[in-house]
């Protein structure tokens, strides 16, 4: 470089340190000034030798974070200084983390460390991989959680400067920005860069789409502006009379958000009719906030006619990211639909700063803001039982579903996602109430664990002494919270039948004259083909693996030393592998939708699932069900622009299956015959009973139980249980 060149350059980076003390959201003392003066020259001499892709100087990259943190998410000096820093320690050898230690203190070498980790974690490609990191990276809300908020920043600017990189990677950081750090900075309450982000991943996954819709939009901002000039001026007389201090802007919707109503809705552009949002923000003290957006709704909706069901009141109950407005779809001019947001300065604060602005506006403790949220994630990210994947895809449903507001019998209000079941707001209310629900009842009427609650539901939990979690739960559950609770209680129950299967396993054995010892059991896992020892222990417990079966195993046992030393004789090699594809087909089938059936489907070659993974089925257009890893690198593409053709898919252990199947009964009616009856179907813990009738005649009765059963062994010994009630003359299985 020329020394002119390099002039020019030191001149840019001055003012671009000079522009960033300038746009800070947050007021900076002498103090903080001189922090991150400091912060900004030793990440100058760290990356004096470093040049990004596009060949500019590295430094723009930190100072340009630090700008996003310090204008866009408006957080204070330290998170400024930790973001000039974010990549110092990793990318220069001669600053340590002790070294950020003893120049900027503790809580700056925290967020840095922090950060440092994060990028370390990211080198990998994989989704899961990526998954476990985010989990990772959701962990270190423990140390601080301004390390997510800085680490979005510097995802935001990656994106905007992404021009230079190849295609590839464009798209892999796209995906990944779609897929992890958009609905984060949604969860964060940092709605304007999530927006930013999810534009940004389109633009480079789904390059041609993003580019027509961008043209589309700008060809009719023209048209957009004098519409909105046209329904403002239709109502400023009439706010202006209330004497109110406001301001009326027009917004685009994000093209990610018009792109998703286009596929959602079937229709083209031209037919999505809320392109844009008009947002009324006004002046108001505290007190009277609320009154006054109610004010201006009843305004609105004198000149306009609204549509009932879409008015949205986050002012009485605000979302759960600190979210508040007053959301109307009114009937606006040339009879098109027009979205209204009424907020105050405040709460359009609130909504483009998130947490910042809550800082700005609390008194006392800054961080109480954040404590809910954060405890709300710890919950989730305390249950390591869920494959990471699965947690990312929890995380996201949790977070982007739309929210429903229902009442315990007591009034209080409790936000949940839409959705949610009687099970979700159970397991909301407290783990203990969750593990021991009964039944519910939604607005006084009983209604099943499964039924979708809507908002302004009340909601009541019956609960018993006597109830476990059963796997049906799995599927009436939505919320990650329940799911998680429900796996835990699920592998518990299936350890303690584990427990008395092993000590039943050591009698029964002892009678075939074999000990239990670690070479009986991997020959027996062996034998009956399964894959722990916990499964081996847990198929005794049920029942799975009777008496006959262990006698064949004995027997296999003895002859076992004389074909060793045949083949030892044939070939001297080792004993053959166990045939893989009988144990595949025999303990792990697929099943499709939510009833679970069984269809014909290929594995797809793109990215070969195998039992066990995470997949779905995408219906093709010639080869039928096609089956893909739900991170296989082109599920993104696929579940965007052919929803309608992914069906939900999933693995299932076929011994552990469940069975219906219908009893009959007959015999001598008398007094609490029927007690009798239900108390033995339900003192046998693995059968569930699903439905019952009974009619007698002269003193004779006959009855019909419909049951489901794990397996044939356990039916048996509930129809010899049956037959042992005293007047009960006939059972059968119909």
């Amino acid at each position: 470089m020329t020394e002119e060149a390099i002039e020019k350059e030191n001149a840019e980076i001055a003012k671009a340190y000079k522009d960033l003390l300038k746009v800070s959201y947050q007021t900076l003392t002498t103090e903080d000034k001189k922090l991150i003066r400091q912060a900004f020259e030793v990440a100058l001499d760290a990356h004096k030798d470093q040049r990004r892709k596009s060949g500019e100087a590295y430094i723009f990259h930190p100072i340009a974070v630090a700008r996003i943190v310090a204008s866009e998410i408006g957080l204070d000096a330290t998170s400024i200084a930790s973001a000039l820093l974010h990549d110092v320690v990793e990318d220069s050898p001669d600053y340590t983390k002790d070294d950020i230690a003893r120049l900027f203190g503790e809580t700056v070498a925290r967020i840095v460390d922090g950060l440092t980790k994060i990028s370390s974690l990211s080198k990998e490609t994989d989704v899961s991989t990526q998954a476990e990191n985010f989990r990772k990276m959701l962990l270190t809300l423990n140390d601080d959680v301004r390390v997510i908020i800085i680490k979005i920043a510097d995802r935001l600017h990656n994106m905007q400067t992404m021009d230079s990189m190849r295609p590839d990677k464009q798209e892999k950081i796209a995906s990944e920005t779609l897929y992890i750090y958009a609905p984060l900075a949604h969860r964060i309450g940092l709605y304007n860069i999530k927006t930013e982000l999810e534009d940004l991943g389109m633009k480079y996954t789904e390059p041609e789409i993003y580019n027509d819709i961008l043209e589309k939009m700008q060809e009719s901002k023209q048209e957009q502006d004098e519409y909105i000039n046209a329904f403002s001026k239709v109502i400023e007389d009439s706010l202006d009379k209330e004497g109110l201090n406001y301001e009326i802007k027009g917004r685009p919707k994000s093209i990610y958000s018009i792109r998703k109503k286009i596929v959602k809705q079937g229709v083209d552009f031209d037919e999505v009719y809320d392109k844009f949002a008009v947002r009324i923000i006004y002046k108001s003290d505290s007190k009277n906030e609320k009154f006054l957006a109610w004010k201006i709704y009843s305004i609105v909706t004198d000149h306009f006619t609204p549509n009932p069901i879409r008015l949205r009141d986050w002012i009485s109950s605000p979302k759960s990211t600190g979210y508040e407005a007053l959301h109307i779809t009114v009937m606006g001019p040339k009879n098109r639909w027009v979205e209204v947001q009424v907020r105050s300065e405040r709460m359009n604060e609130i909504a483009e700063k998130g947490y910042a602005a809550h800082y700005k506006y609390k008194e006392g403790n800054a961080e109480d803001a954040l404590d809910t949220w954060i405890n709300k994630l710890q919950e989730a990210l305390e249950s390591n039982e869920t494959n990471a994947v699965d947690f990312v895809e929890q995380f996201k449903l949790n977070l982007y579903s739309k929210e429903i507001f229902v009442f315990s019998p007591k009034g209080d209000l409790k936000s949940l996602p839409k959705g949610a079941t009687p099970l979700d707001f159970a397991f909301s209310v407290h783990t203990q109430v969750g593990m021991k629900t009964r039944g519910a009842k939604v607005n006084g009427k009983l209604v099943p664990l499964s039924h979708e609650l809507n908002s302004g539901d009340q909601v009541e939990i019956l609960t018993s002494e006597n109830i476990k979690p059963n796997r049906n739960w799995l599927d009436y559950a939505t919320t990650a919270r329940a799911l998680s609770k429900i796996k835990s209680a699920l592998k518990a129950d299936k350890k303690e039948l584990a427990e008395d299967g092993k000590e039943i396993l050591r009698r029964k054995l002892k009678q075939l004259k074999i000990a239990l010892d670690e070479k009986s059991i991997n020959e027996m896992v062996t034998h009956f083909k399964l894959k722990t020892s916990l499964d081996l222990f847990y198929r005794v417990g049920i029942g799975t693996i009777d008496n006959p079966m262990l006698k064949d195993y004995a027997s296999s046992r003895s002859n076992m030393f004389m074909s060793y030393i045949k083949n030892r004789i044939r070939k001297p090699s080792v004993a053959p592998d166990i045939d893989k594809d009988e144990i595949t087909s025999k303990y792990d089938q697929l099943v499709f939708g939510k009833e679970e059936e069984k269809l014909d489907y290929k594995l797809s070659t793109c990215c070969n699932p195998i039992p066990g993974d995470p997949v779905f089925g995408f219906l093709t257009i010639n080869d039928g069900i096609k089956v893909h890893k739900k991170n296989c690198p082109n599920a993104l593409s696929m579940q965007s622009n052919y929803a309608y053709r992914v069906m939900i898919a999933k693995w299932i252990d076929s011994s552990q299956q469940v069975f219906a199947t219908q009893i009959k009964l007959s015999g001598i009616d008398n007094l609490g015959l029927v007690n009798n009856i239900t108390q033995v179907i339900s003192s046998n813990m693995h059968v569930n009973m699903k439905s019952i009738s009974f009619e007698s005649d002269d003193g004779i009765f006959t009855g019909k139980i419909n049951v489901v059963v794990p397996n044939i062994t356990m039916l048996k010994k509930l129809i010899d249980n049956l037959k042992k009630i005293n007047g009960i003359d006939k059972v059968t299985r119909v």
